[in-house]
């Protein structure tokens, strides 16, 4: 038996290891992220990523292919970037008007909610943003004029004025 395992040793059967470059189709934990180029063991490729449509051989044809998907890909977002700064123009153009229910001291019942300023900006301006992007300084009790963060994602955010009125 020993002398088995010594005579593949000798013939380099044992650790001999080949290696693949594939393209990743989507991100991939711990290996890289979508249309990464990476070196994987044959068999990890062969056995996992192939057959889990997560990768493809790398090859001329899929290069280019790849290279393809990236232009798409920044073309898409170029058009959302200009879609996002013309609803930012649009939002800076004049204050949103909230009407609340107040008392006789101008005090609010209850306080103005990123939902109502959500609903504004559907009403006034024509455009539908999530509540969950909109940030409020503080809670807002009293009528007055106030400032409203919308972050759009990508590092792109605007601050959009609130002119809370009584009703």
């Amino acid at each position: 038996m020993a002398g088995d395992s010594f005579c593949q040793v000798e013939t380099g059967l044992v650790n001999k290891r080949k290696t693949m470059e594939i393209i990743l189709i989507q991100d991939v934990d711990q290996l890289g992220a979508k249309n990464e180029v990476v070196k994987v063991k044959d068999g990890y490729a062969r056995n996992y990523l192939l057959p889990r449509h997560l990768a493809v051989e790398f090859s001329n044809s899929n290069k280019k292919q790849l290279e393809e998907r990236i232009k798409q890909a920044q073309k898409k977002e170029e058009l959302m970037l200009a879609e996002i700064n013309s609803v930012i123009e649009k939002l800076n153009e004049a204050p949103l008007k909230i009407g609340a229910k107040t008392g006789t001291s101008g005090k609010i019942f209850g306080s103005v909610t990123t939902l109502q300023v959500s609903r504004a900006i559907r009403e006034q301006k024509g455009y539908e943003i999530d509540r969950k992007k909109i940030t409020l300084p503080d809670e807002l009790k009293e009528i007055g004029n106030y400032k409203a963060t919308i972050d759009f994602g990508n590092g792109k955010t605007t601050e959009v004025d609130l002119e809370i009125v009584a009703e």
